[in-house]
């Protein structure tokens, strides 16, 4: 606790900061001039490392000390808080004007007698600086010890650890091992070594002891290995090896603990033995483990953390795992920190009478302590000043004196080791200086923005001022500006503002002056640039660049062609205004540049040259352009860098946009997006790149007719890093439980890193409480902080880091930690009006800080129990209504309530995440309204002179029905008759309307009737009689649900062409005649010629829009349909009751007949169609006419004949034997009509001559057995297999004609009848079954 007087520093210490707050050092510019003058403390630039370590056969040791300073510093050394006097040690001496120990071994010695702690002190007439302290020690490789190890006598299946216990070294070693035969020993998940070096084995195998083992220790900085006696195994085998269950070999125990340095690196093994061997896995309590910081080694066993933060700080938990069990280890890791800088002190430059501070603010863990020493003394024992105030981490410096120049030390440190810094004072009085050229003549454009440099210096800080032509008040307003750099810029130059201006710096200790000349030109432009142009080989190419520039500015034009210079002479010649070139040849081909330069401006404009081979060419089309060429990078700076390129050939269409494109390597290599885009006329740009980025960059050139292929992409360059320029965004804190709070941001983009290993620092402290920020440093891009109170609000702020440094704060945001179920119910929930829909509420409400969390809402939980009509069954749907209300008497309105009602409801208040205990339970009943529309309504005209009306009870009668009252008015035209009114009673739901002449209409209204009044309203006007009227188009009915339909009710016609709705003409064409089909039988349907129908008449209904008019929204989809030959199976989807009833209308596409079919629920099978044929079909609701599906196309498929074999049917057996029979009859007949007329050789129907020869027997008789039998006839054919086919001519041909006659010798004469059949085309394969016997065959 804090007494009086620490309060009253702590006061004065904040009160003096505030004062403080906006001092700012004066800085010293580079000048030479300046720096040779300037009288400056010394400052370490060059010092060797904290932990200096040697190689012992080195024969110099150099131990690094420079220092710069005016005057030039000297050195002195310490050694163990000793003064080293170096001129009594032959083998030490210093470097001349530096500060480095050289320590020489050539003659004798030995290093380690040299072995300490050394620090430098460099001191000029300002101050002393000192190094850091330099722990000098030389590396250490001892031999190992001797002994003599017995061989090691283990059990298969049992654990074992060979032990390695190397020697200390310096460094330590590094531990590996061997056999004796110097291979290593392999190591898995069964076989490893741990972090100590030694080796273990989770189970041993028979193998095992074929080998020896020897442990080896590698020391680097001596380059030395040193090797252990090996150990040799002995394997007792048996039969059967018993298995066991997992155990740790290291660490022992069930817990440990493990301290780790911040930003060091993390180490955590668990080895375990069993058999089988077991598996390891890690886990993180609480939380998960950092996937992009861990790295899991040694077969799973090593957990390694990289760059540990406080964040990675928390219980570790290894578990060993093998079918027999598991086992665990829990590591404790704490995670401490040597001191690190949050605000390193900086030298600080004064002007005499000025104020300043110094400030030096480190963290760690433990908190590191402040020491504060000036000239390398404690600050305690220097001189006290009353210019100067040591306020703990900071130095107060007020009215300073020119004495007050020194250099200050903070030593930073915990247990975990310091930090150390230089920072001098330097108390400067220098009289104004003007550091730029004298009397400086600037030229500059006209309307370009510009800038007027006077570079000056003094301390104090002198006061500049700018004049013009010596005259007037200082400049600075309107189109001027003076920067406190020196510097004037004029906004927009013009004309009249040449002149001689002049800057004045003034101090206390002087005055300085100097002049600036400007004068405003007019700009160098090309007025006529060249134009592309095709030439024709060995002709004449002339390109035209005209100039203008300002009278005054001499002007330069060159050429060059395809970005090389052009070396003119011979054929090559320019004049004032254009480049000839007489003679094209092909080489001439490419891009020529006119560039103009004056001394202040250039402007440059290209064009291309292309040579064709003949005197008339044809115009070529314009392509893209050819991808730009030779990318090269120059003017590299930290964020931007010049690319140039040349541009390739444009193809007839000029290039009007550059795009660059960037690819890197680090986050998504291969990946091209786009940088910037660039007019076509620039060849090289200045690219504004992002910090920490390997880029390469491609070009690629946009004309008229679109985009290049890419360039080939430029050298890679990688900018340097930086601290990260942005903030983290979404910043915000909620809890997921309620003791916690979950800080969460959107992590910066890949781009906006600018540094390796970018980090989060993240702060809170809970809101209004007065405590310090703590902070943590993650990885992540969320953090969880526990434990909290519940829902209380903290205030949150972020800022990215990287290895180079902190970007910028966020704004505080304020969160709030998780939220719990809150504590009250509401009470006295209870009801003070009801109506039909609505009843207004009322309750007692709760202590908001009950809620434990975000009040959100008052929630009332409602449902309609049952409806006091009897019989009627309702949904109890739990609902809910919300009421945000704070006022102390809180009430609400429940709407949307069903009339005449049981309801039940209760209440609960909510917060974001959960809801209190209910409230009590209030049930109430509505009170009776007026009952909704009548469920349907439907108007049949059965005759010319009859009306029927239909209806349906209402879905919500809302109270008890009493009756309907049905209002209607005749029709005429658009005027309405006189009102007429029937009412009817609860149980009447359908009525029958006389009309006075068949060409009457009316317009009904129907409503049903409680004894509150009259409910909604169903509008319906009557329909046309079938035969009276057309149908109404379709753009004239209206459906109640908005859209627009066609009622029809059952039956349902095919719609003819619209007509106007006044128009009523008489159908004197074609009628569809449609009979209504029922379920179990079906009706075919005709097309007839006809005046009138005698069927069924066809009645169509026109819905007209009525603001009363209310009807849920009912629907018929999906309508599929699976026909096959006479039927189909038909199915749909519909959201329509239950007992609803269909209508199927069946159009056949032939002759356009329709059949309606009643159904119930699908699905159904449609029968009697027509094998073959194509159908339209669509499915209606019979009450809701309007409600009707989408029309499907289907086609049937062909009629099915059964093949019956009649091979096997006793009835053809029978006819082909009488066949075979008569056959036999006539094949005898025109044997013996043949040998009665042999003379006469039968002809086939080709008309192919004769034999010249009959072929006879001896005895002088026709053979006809001869080869003539066996030959085929004259024009048959040959069958593929080399068998001979019967003619095509045959008996039975002769019976078909009419022709054909006998001579009086018997013989037949004249011409075949020849057989017409469709299989004569056929080929050869038909010729076949014409023969008499074939033709038996084929019939069978």
């Amino acid at each position: 606790m804090l007494g009086k007087g620490g309060h009253a520093a702590l006061t004065l210490m904040s009160l003096l900061l505030l004062l403080w707050q906006e001092v700012v050092g004066i800085e010293v510019p580079q000048d030479p001039k300046i720096q040779q003058d300037l009288k400056q403390p010394p400052t370490i630039i060059k010092q060797s490392v904290k932990d200096y370590i040697v190689d012992p056969r080195d024969n110099t040791i150099i131990i690094e000390c420079e220092a710069k300073g005016n005057p030039a510093p000297t050195f002195s050394w310490r050694k163990n808080g000793k003064f080293v006097n170096i001129g009594k040690d032959p083998r030490v001496t210093m470097r001349k004007r530096l500060g480095t120990l050289e320590i020489a071994f050539r003659n004798g010695g030995r290093p380690e007698d040299y072995e300490g702690e050394y620090q430098c002190f460099a001191a000029n007439d300002l101050g002393v600086a000192l190094s850091n302290k330099i722990l000098f020690r030389v590396s250490k490789a001892p031999l190992w010890p001797k002994e003599e190890l017995e061989p090691v006598t283990v059990i298969e299946g049992s654990t074992l650890v060979l032990p390695c216990n190397p020697p200390p070294g310096l460094p330590p070693p590094i531990i590996f091992w061997m056999d004796s035969n110097m291979t290593p020993i392999p190591q898995d998940r069964r076989v490893s070594m741990g972090l100590n070096g030694d080796l273990y084995f989770s189970n041993v195998l028979a193998q095992d002891g074929q080998k020896d083992y020897s442990c080896n220790a590698r020391f680097n900085f001596t380059h030395t290995i040193q090797q252990k006696n090996p150990f040799t195994l002995k394997v007792q085998t048996s039969r059967k090896v018993a298995e066991s269950p997992p155990t740790f070999l290291s660490p022992s125990g069930s817990e440990s603990v493990k301290m780790v340095l911040r930003d060091e690196q993390l180490l955590l093994e668990c080895i375990a033995a069993g058999l089988p061997t077991p598996t390891i896995k890690w886990f993180k309590r609480g939380g998960d483990l950092p996937a992009q910081k861990v790295k899991f080694e040694n077969y799973n066993k090593t957990l390694k953390i990289v760059h540990v933060s406080e964040e990675d700080a928390g219980e570790y938990v290894c578990r060993a795992i093998n079918h027999l069990g598991s086992v665990r280890h829990s590591i404790y890791v704490e995670v401490k920190a040597a001191p690190y800088w949050l605000d390193k002190p900086t030298n600080l430059v004064l002007a005499p009478e000025e104020n300043g501070r110094l400030v030096c603010r480190a963290n760690g863990n433990p908190k590191p302590d402040i020491q504060w020493l000036m000239n390398g003394e404690p600050i305690e024992s220097a001189q006290p000043s009353v210019n100067r105030e040591v306020l703990g981490d900071t130095i107060l410096f007020h009215k300073v004196l020119m004495e007050s120049s020194a250099v200050y030390q903070c030593n930073a440190s915990n247990q975990h080791g310091y930090l150390m810094a230089n920072a001098f004072v330097s108390v400067l009085d220098m009289p104004p200086r003007m550091l730029g050229p004298k009397n400086q003549l600037i030229k500059v454009l006209v309307n370009n923005r510009t800038f007027l440099n006077c570079p000056f210096f003094g301390s104090p800080l002198p006061v500049l001022r700018w004049f013009k032509n010596g005259q007037g008040s200082g400049l600075d307003g309107g189109q001027y500006r003076a920067y406190i750099n020196g510097t004037l810029e004029i906004k927009r130059a013009r004309k009249e503002d040449e002149g001689i201006y002049t800057c004045v710096a003034n101090s206390i200790l002087g005055k300085a002056e100097n002049q600036v000349q400007l004068e405003v030109k007019e700009p160098t432009r090309i007025i006529e640039a060249p134009t592309n142009q095709s030439a024709v080989r060995r002709s004449k190419a002339r390109f035209h660049c005209k100039v203008a520039s300002d009278p005054s500015l001499s002007t330069k034009v060159t050429w060059t062609k395809d970005g090389e210079p052009l070396y003119l002479g011979g054929r090559l010649k320019k004049d004032e205004e254009s480049l000839t070139i007489s003679s094209v040849s092909e080489d001439d081909e490419g891009m020529y540049t006119c560039t103009v330069k004056s001394e202040i401006d250039q402007d440059s404009a290209s064009a291309r040259l292309t040579v064709l081979e003949d005197a008339s060419p044809i115009p070529l089309r314009p392509d893209r352009p050819d991808p730009p060429m030779d990318l090269d990078l120059s003017d590299a700076a930290a964020r931007s860098v010049r690319l140039t390129w040349i541009p390739g050939n444009d193809h007839r269409s000029p290039v009007t946009e550059f795009l660059v494109q960037f690819e890197e390597d680090r986050w998504e290599p291969g990946r091209w997006q786009d940088l910037s885009s660039f007019p076509g006329d620039l060849n090289s740009v200045i690219l504004q790149l992002a910090p920490y980025v390997n880029y390469q960059f491609r070009v690629i050139a946009i004309n008229a007719v679109g985009r290049s292929q890419p360039s080939r992409p430029s050298p890679r360059y990688k900018t340097t890093g930086s601290p990260p320029d942005a903030i983290p965004r979404d910043l915000r804190g909620w809890g997921s439980k309620k003791d916690n709070m979950e800080i969460t941001w959107e992590p910066l983009h890949d781009l906006e890193r600018n540094g390796p290993n970018l980090q989060y620092n993240v702060w809170w402290r809970r809101k209004d409480s007065g405590d310090d920020w703590t902070n943590v440093t993650t990885f992540q891009s969320k953090y969880i902080v526990h434990p909290t109170e519940t829902y209380v609000p903290y205030e949150i702020k972020i800022q990215a880091r990287n290895d180079l440094g902190s970007g910028p704060e966020s704004n505080v945001v304020i969160g709030f930690s998780g939220e719990d179920k809150p504590k009250e119910a509401p009470t006295e929930l209870q009801i003070s009006k009801v109506g039909g829909t609505s009843a207004k509420i009322h309750w007692k409400p709760v202590d908001l800080s009950s809620v434990q969390g975000e009040f959100k809402e008052y929630r009332l939980y409602y449902s309609r129990e049952s409806s006091l009509v009897p019989g009627l069954v309702v949904s109890k749907e739990k609902k809910t209504t919300g009421f945000y209300t704070t006022v102390p008497e809180p009430s609400g309105i429940l709407k949307d309530l069903v009339p005449y009602s049981r309801y039940q409801m209760f209440m609960v208040v909510a917060n974001n995440r959960f809801e209190s205990p209910p409230s009590n339970n209030v049930i109430f009943t509505t009170e009776e309204d007026v009952p909704d529309a009548p469920r349907f309504f439907r108007i049949n005209r059965r005759s010319l002179d009859t009306l029927y009306l239909q209806w349906g009870k209402p879905l919500e009668p809302n109270g008890i029905l009493i009756g309907y009252q049905l209002i209607y008015h005749r029709v005429n035209g658009s005027r309405l008759g006189p009102q007429q009114i029937q009412t009817f009673l609860q149980n009447e739901t359908e009525f029958t309307l006389r009309l006075p002449d068949r060409s009457a209409r009316y317009k009904f209204n129907l409503s049903a009737l409680t004894k509150v009044g009259a409910g909604e309203v169903y509008a319906e006007e009557s329909p046309h009689f079938t035969n009276e009227e057309n149908f109404t188009d379709a753009t004239d009915v209206v459906k109640l649900t908005e859209a627009t339909l066609s009622s029809v009710f059952s039956p349902t016609p095919t719609p003819l062409p619209p007509l106007p709705p006044t128009t009523i003409p008489p159908t004197t064409s074609s009628t569809t005649t449609t009979t209504p089909l029922p379920t179990t039988t079906s009706t075919t349907t005709t097309t007839t010629e006809a005046t009138a129908t005698t069927t069924t008449p066809v009645l169509v209904t026109t819905k007209r829009v009525d603001q009363n008019v209310l009807a849920p929204r009912r629907e018929i989809w999906n309508l599929t349909v699976v026909p096959n030959s006479d039927y189909a199976n038909v199915n749909w989807s519909h959201n329509l009751p239950a007992d609803s009833k269909f209508v199927v209308e069946v159009t056949l596409d032939s002759n356009k007949t329709v059949t309606v079919e009643e159904v119930k629920q699908p699905p159904i099978n449609l029968r009697a169609l027509i094998a073959g044929e194509k159908y339209r079909l669509r499915v209606y609701s019979q009450e809701l006419n309007s409600v009707s599906s989408k029309f499907v196309i289907f086609k049937t498929k062909a009629a099915h004949i059964d093949q019956v074999d009649i091979a096997t049917q006793g009835w053809f057996i029978g006819l082909m034997c009488a066949i075979a029979l008569i056959i036999l009859i006539l094949l005898i007949v025109c044997f013996i009509k043949r040998s009665r007329g042999g003379k006469y050789p039968i002809r086939d129907k080709k008309d192919l001559p004769l034999d010249p020869v009959d072929q006879k027997d001896q005895d002088g008789s026709f053979d006809y057995h001869s080869d003539e039998d066996n030959k085929p006839l004259q024009g048959s054919q040959t069958s593929l297999d080399g068998n001979v086919k019967e003619s095509d001519d045959s008996l039975v041909d002769y019976g078909e004609g009419g022709d054909g006659q006998f001579n009086e010798d018997g013989s037949f004469i004249g011409q075949y009848t020849v057989k017409k059949d469709k299989d004569e085309t056929e080929g050869n394969e038909s010729s076949e079954a014409t023969s008499p016997v074939n033709a038996i065959y084929s019939l069978a």
